[in-house]
Order: structure tokens, then sequence, then C-alpha cells
């Protein structure tokens, strides 16, 4: 029986080997780690890329969620105590970087369909108190609505992106996510669409000022070596993984190509009444698929029979933040949609290397599931 492993990380980057192979004995030649060439051409490449303004190479993608908020305190436009709107169907780092930052995070359910931010939501949970909103490009899919967004700068509330899964989406105009608000953190953890081979992240703006605040922060708090008037943070990408990812850069596209293509086969051909799928945005571009999420009530028993038929899943996510023993103030909080997915989301095998014929015996196997 075929074995199909929810993500081989070998089978990803396989394309790439002798590539990144050569690229890492260059940095070990260079005898220079961090802050480097590599770094620098990075951050270029990147930002010619996306067509935004400033890259700064961080540490991890958590991380570069803190530097942005640190970076609005020390520039003032941020305080202790204020609000920052965020879904509450996200990964906990999105979470972790409010509250690290002495910010208070504003839960709010999602949008059923997207599984990203409700708009609708979002503006009705505007407080006096509220200073920004963090957008979550949940699962690879743009989260943008240009009416709720201006609304939004008219009361002067910082727009955040977290861009962690959705490197490459764009909105319909055009605009890659990561471009779009004040500023946006993307994660290079190596399950993600461009994986490095560690931990890795960046930050993304088009204010130069903030891009220097973040570069600085991340520098223990200076620009230059020990002059430090900031209090900030050891986080900087370093050359290796910046020659990682400058190899594998050129084939994201072709390889969120390739992912959508996946997810239409799914979408099309899953026929179960025991299985939600996911809708298929308008704008293909706007859905890059880091994770193609299917619902069912039953859970435990479906992922026990793909198993069983050589098939592994996941869950993103299977405990929502407000229900983590880090945020106990918060269980209390009702949260019915959050919860719902929380306890009904399964992520299915979606990567570049995946043939149709892999796609179209999953999907067969998911069309014979039963619950009796």
């Amino acid at each position: 029986m075929e074995h199909y492993e929810l993500l081989s990380l070998q089978r990803l980057n396989a394309p790439y080997a002798q590539d990144i192979k050569d690229a890492i004995s260059r940095v070990i030649d260079s005898g220079w780690y961090l802050r480097g060439q590599e770094t620098e051409r990075f951050e270029n490449e990147m930002s010619a890329y996306l067509q935004v303004g400033h890259v700064v190479g961080v540490a991890n993608g958590l991380d570069a969620l803190r530097l942005i908020f640190k970076a609005y305190i020390e520039m003032g436009q941020l305080q202790h105590g204020d609000e920052v709107i965020v879904p509450a169907n996200t990964f906990i780092a999105s979470v972790l970087a409010i509250t690290d930052c002495g910010l208070i995070p504003r839960l709010i359910d999602p949008d059923a369909t997207t599984h990203n931010l409700d708009f609708t939501l979002a503006e009705q949970s505007i407080t006096p108190h509220t200073r920004a909103i963090l957008l979550v490009h949940l699962y690879g899919q743009a989260c943008w609505d240009n009416d709720f967004i201006e609304r939004c700068r008219k009361r002067g509330l910082l727009i955040i992106e977290d861009n962690a899964q959705a490197l490459g989406a764009k909105i319909p105009d055009g605009r890659y996510t990561g471009t779009l608000g004040d500023a946006a953190a993307t994660s290079f953890y190596p399950g993600k669409n461009l994986g490095a081979m560690g931990d890795a992240g960046m930050v993304t703006t088009h204010n130069e000022q903030l891009a220097m605040m973040v570069r600085a922060l991340g520098n223990y708090g200076g620009h230059k070596r020990y002059v430090y008037n900031h209090q900030g943070l050891n986080s900087r990408i370093d050359e290796m993984q910046a020659a990682v990812l400058r190899v594998k850069l050129p084939g994201l596209h072709d390889a969120n190509e390739r992912r959508s293509e996946l997810a239409e086969l799914y979408t099309s051909g899953i026929n179960n009444p025991f299985i939600t799928t996911p809708t298929l945005p308008q704008e293909r571009q706007s859905h890059v698929w880091h994770q193609y999420v299917i619902r069912t009530p039953h859970r435990e028993a479906f992922m026990q029979y793909m198993s069983d038929n050589g098939i592994e899943t996941g869950i993103h996510y299977p405990i929502p933040p407000h229900k983590q023993g880090a945020y106990l103030s918060y269980c209390d909080t009702s949260l019915p949609i959050t919860e719902q997915l929380a306890r009904e989301v399964v992520s299915i095998p979606i990567a570049p290397y995946l043939s149709d014929d892999d796609v179209h015996y999953i999907i067969t196997v998911i069309n014979r599931f039963e619950y009796k």
C-alpha cells in the first residue's frame, strides 16, 4: 500500500537539493555567517519579487510580528494596553506577539466559509482602545477587503499582516500579501511554501522609518555595534538561511501554481456528505494553499480511516489560543465558530511534488469514507 505523508520536507526540497548544497558551501567558504552579502541579496531579491519598499530578514515569523509591534511602540504609534483585533482561528504565534509587547488581543470569530477574519464582526468589535488590526492570511488565502481597510485607515488604525502562510498570494488588483498593510510578518519555517532549512522570517513594509526601527530592534536595539538606543532582541536571519531562500525563491510561483491545481482537483473531486471542502476563491492567485483544510464532524474516525489507507492527515489547529493554558484569562470567552472549526478541521496532503494520480487516489479514499 502506498504511503502519503502530510508533508515530506525531503521531497519538497529535492528539486533544489544540489543548488542548496552549493549555496551552503558558498556561505561556509565565505567565512561570514550573519549580516553579510547573502542576507543583503536575499532582501533585495525579495523586495523585487513582492514590489515592496523594504525587507528585513529576522530569525523567525513570531519575531517578525513581535518586532513590528515593538517598533510601533518605540515610534510612539502604539502603547502598552492598546487593543489589537485578531481572528481567534489562528496559530498561537499571532496572539503571542501581541501579548509579548504588552498589547491586548481582542479575539473575534472568523468567517465560517473562509476561516479568515470576519470583516463585519471586526468592524463591530472596534472600541476606543483599538489601535491595530492583525489580518491573518490563514492557510495561504489572502485576507483583504478594500472598503473595510479604508474605514479602518480613516480611524487611524494600523493594519498589520500575518503573512506566515501566504507568501505569493495576491489580491485582485495584483498586489501581493505582505505589501498591503502598514507592515507584514512572514515565516520561512521549513514546511512553508517557501521554507528555509531551519527557522527564518522577515518583515516587509513600505515605511522606511519602520524598517529601520525593526532592523535596529532585531540587532539588540542599535544600528551600530555597541551603541544601543532601544531595548531590542537578537533576531536576525543568518547567511545560510538567506542563501537557501535565494535558491528556492525563483521556484515559488510555479510551486504555488501547482498547489492551486491540486486544490482544484480536490474540490472538484471530493463528493462525500460527511466532508466539507474549502471554497475555491474567485481569483486563483488569491490562495496559495499552504494547507488544504477540509471539515468533518467525525474527525477522529475519518483520520483513523485515512491512516488505515496509508494517508497521513493533520489538524491546523486543534486548540484555539483562547483555550490554551497560556491564556487562562480568555478561557471563558465564547467563540463558537472558532471552537467548531477546532473540532472539525483536517488538513490533507497538498504539496507540489504530488502527481494528479496521487490526488485522485486520495480523493477516491475520501469519497469512500462512511460514518456508521
